[in-house]
C-alpha cells in the first residue's frame, strides 16, 4: 500500500532560474547541485534550469496584440508549466541583478504567470550572503501572488574558509549540500500543499 502511495505522488516541476550570467557563477554552482540533490535523494521533484540570458530588455513596443517575441513566449510557457520556482541570485547594490528583474517582469505581462505558485530563494556571495537581495525579492513576490517559503532562510558566504566551490563553479561542501537539500524539502512540501489547494 505504501509503495502505491508513494507511486501515486505527483512530480513537482520546478523552474530553476540564476540570476547572474557568469560562467562560472557561485549561484548557478548552487542551482546545479540542487539538480543533482533532487536526482540523487528526493522522489517526486524535478528542477530545470530555464536560461534568462537571451530575453531582450522589457519593452512593451515589442508586444504585438497580445502576443510576445518568441523567445519571451517560449520563457513564458516553462514559468507557467512549473509547478513552482527557485530564485538563485546574488546581491547587487542591496537588490536582485538586473537580468533576474527583467525576468519577472516579462513573466509577469499578462496574464500573470507567476501567480498562486510556490517559491524559494537560494544566494551565494560576499558579507551577508546575499541575504539583502532575498528581502526585495520576497517584497516582488508579493505583488506577483508568489508563495515564497519562510524556513529554512539560505544564505552563503562563498567566500569563507574551508571553500565551499571548486574552480569551476561546482558546489563541494557537504554541509552546505545538505542545507540546500532542506531549502528543497520545504518547497516541495509547500508546492504540494498549494496544489492540492488548487486541484
Amino acid at each position: 500500500m505504501q509503495a502505491v502511495a508513494m507511486a501515486a505522488q505527483p512530480v513537482i516541476k520546478v523552474a530553476g532560474l540564476c540570476g547572474s550570467l557568469r560562467k562560472g557563477s557561485y549561484n548557478r554552482g548552487l542551482l546545479n547541485a540542487a539538480v543533482e540533490i533532487c536526482k540523487d535523494s528526493i522522489t517526486g521533484m524535478e528542477i530545470e534550469y530555464v536560461d534568462i540570458s537571451p530575453l531582450p530588455f522589457l519593452n512593451t513596443d515589442l508586444e504585438v496584440n497580445g502576443t510576445y517575441p518568441p523567445v519571451v513566449e517560449a520563457f513564458r510557457k516553462k514559468i507557467e508549466e512549473a509547478d513552482c520556482f527557485l530564485f538563485a541570485s546574488p546581491e547587487y547594490n542591496y537588490s536582485i541583478t538586473g537580468p533576474l528583474k527583467n525576468a519577472i517582469d516579462w513573466a509577469s505581462r499578462p496574464p500573470n504567470v507567476w501567480a498562486d505558485k510556490a517559491a524559494a530563494m537560494v544566494s551565494a556571495g560576499g558579507g551577508f550572503g546575499g541575504g539583502r537581495s532575498q528581502y526585495h525579492l520576497r517584497q516582488i513576490g508579493v505583488f506577483l501572488d508568489l508563495h515564497f517559503i519562510n524556513k529554512p532562510e539560505f544564505f552563503l558566504n562563498a567566500f569563507q574558509q574551508p571553500p565551499k566551490f571548486d574552480s569551476d563553479g561546482v558546489l563541494t561542501d557537504e554541509e552546505t549540500k545538505q542545507r540546500l537539500r532542506a531549502v528543497l524539502l520545504a518547497l516541495q512540501a509547500l508546492a504540494l500543499k498549494l496544489k492540492g489547494k488548487c486541484e
